[in-house]
């Protein structure tokens, strides 16, 4: 008898397997139109992530100077590749729409139907009409600072919030040197001086790297936080051992009485919780400086109100208030060049994954940064604060 050939394991595998369609390359037309929200200076791309782009067959069309306001000119855009133009229809017109600040209204008037738009949501400051527009025409939203990465984090928000703490300690250097209110200290340990003393509230990206700064330069560093682990976590990453403590306010106020910068940083679900009050603030030495980072989230001292790059500074009880959101426009070409990083990689894994559409199938974090599918509300976020109905976004793609 003869023996029987065996069976190649190519031969058992399901025709049905084989026959699996695998999502083509896509290539992409991308419009970058300039910003026009108020002291908004950063952009998207940079000239060397649209040349990536470009490499790869990708068609970017950008307004004239849109990269201006980070120190990247037209003709660095020009020569990686990109096409120019003054007509802010032709940029509004293409498939893609990549922004910093959410569109306006006009804006989204110039958008056409069933585009992806990519962008900041900034959700406390949008309306509902804004939501209605981009629905009826279908348009399929992601929000930065709703995409997620790998290990569950916000990379775009992390980013941008390292900024934000380093540019805290930086901007609260000036202030005490040289502001309206200033004490003509300088930031940092000088031999047989004592050196400036700093309060962090909230050990966060925020906190983390505003302390990372503070000791670089030579402070005193105290860090509050309810939370044991974000505190234990600091010290791990900061490789150093600080005064950390809970937010009691009997150590607080002691630590605020002889600071000379108290840097605010506490997040939160709808508002940031208020920690310091008017008293604690009165208490504080002439000449203080407070630096408020959660002021996009209301802020967390009693005596806070919202500022502009324009006009940074006001002073209350003797002490300088530093209360600017969106501080990393403030540092316009780090900012861009830090969020160009970020999502140059997504950009071309989404061509290479055939589309949006393929991309979020394959890629978890990055559907986790749509509010918006084909017109649909899929944001739990947008749906409660706004009143408009939601569904899930695990349900409408097939």
């Amino acid at each position: 008898m003869s023996q029987l050939s065996p069976f190649t394991k190519e031969q058992l595998i399901p025709k049905e397997e084989r026959l699996e369609i695998t999502p083509s390359k896509q290539e992409l037309l991308i419009g970058i139109p300039k910003e026009n929200q108020l002291l908004e200076k950063r952009i998207v791309l940079t000239p060397d992530a649209v040349a990536a782009l470009s490499a790869h067959g990708h068609r970017v069309i950008m307004e004239k100077g849109a990269g201006d306001g980070s120190n990247f000119s037209d003709k660095q855009y020009s020569e990686a590749g990109a096409e120019l133009t003054a007509d802010k229809t032709k940029v509004f017109s293409c498939p893609t729409i990549l922004k910093v600040a959410p569109p306006s209204l006009e804006e989204i008037e110039l958008i056409k139907p069933k585009a992806v738009l990519i962008s900041a949501l900034q959700i406390k400051t949008r309306n509902k009409e804004y939501f209605q527009k981009l629905s009826s025409k279908k348009i399929t939203a992601l929000a930065f600072e709703f995409i997620q990465d790998d290990a569950g984090t916000y990379p775009a928000v992390s980013s941008l919030s390292e900024i934000s703490g380093v540019a805290a300690i930086l901007i609260a250097s000036e202030l005490l040197s040289s502001g309206d209110n200033r004490t003509g200290q300088l930031f940092g340990n000088i031999t047989g001086v004592p050196p400036v003393d700093v309060v962090i509230i909230g050990a966060g990206v925020v906190g983390e790297f505003a302390a990372r700064t503070a000791i670089g330069l030579g402070a005193n560093v105290k860090v509050f936080d309810n939370s044991i682990s974000r505190l234990r976590n600091l010290q791990d990453k900061v490789g150093k051992q600080l005064y950390t403590s809970t937010l009691q306010p009997k150590y607080l106020s002691k630590a605020l009485r002889r600071c000379d910068v108290v840097v605010g940083a506490l997040g939160g679900t709808n508002r940031a919780p208020v920690v310091v009050s008017e008293t604690m603030v009165e208490n504080m030495k002439i000449g203080s400086v407070i630096m408020d980072i959660s002021i996009d989230m209301g802020g967390c001292f009693e005596t806070s109100e919202i500022t502009t790059h324009k006009n940074p500074t006001f002073v209350k009880s003797g002490v300088t208030h530093y209360c600017v959101p969106n501080i990393p426009s403030r540092y316009s070409k780090t900012a861009s060049i830090s969020l160009s990083n970020i999502f140059t990689p997504y950009i071309l894994n989404m061509a290479d994954d055939g589309g949006i559409e393929h991309a979020i199938r394959l890629d978890k974090g990055l559907k986790c940064g749509i509010y918006l599918y084909h017109g649909i509300v899929t944001n739990k976020s947008v749906g409660e604060w706004y009143d408009l109905p939601c569904s899930d976004v695990n349900l409408l793609i097939f």
